[in-house]
């Protein structure tokens, strides 16, 4: 699933999207939206989802915010390294949309 089609059913599923192209956008967006929960894949330019996580996590405006990790990766070791930079949770590509929504509803805020 890329990345269009899982916006396309997040909003479908009731939420509302924001996205970012690069993980130095994501924290610009994290700072000035708040979401409520970040979607962080790892795999993106300008700096990667591990480095926005440990950098989102530094910075007390925003380390509350839970992070998703999505990665096509699904090696234990992609799965210790997000845990390390910070994420909340970890889900692997292709995405299983009903266990994605049931790691957002255990994680945003309620």
């Amino acid at each position: 699933m890329n990345r269009d089609m899982l916006v396309r059913r997040l909003r479908r599923a009731g939420f509302n999207v924001i996205t970012a192209s690069n993980g130095q956008q994501a924290l610009e967006k994290m700072a000035s939206e708040q979401p409520d929960l970040v979607l962080m894949d790892i795999n993106l330019p300008v700096m990667d989802g591990w480095t926005a996580c440990r950098n989102a996590r530094q910075d007390p405006e925003i380390a509350w915010i839970p992070i998703i990790a999505l990665t096509a990766h699904a090696m234990d070791t992609h799965r210790d390294a997000a845990f390390e930079a910070g994420c909340s949770d970890y889900a692997t590509k292709p995405v299983d949309f009903p266990a994605l929504l049931e790691k957002i509803e255990r994680l945003r805020p309620q």
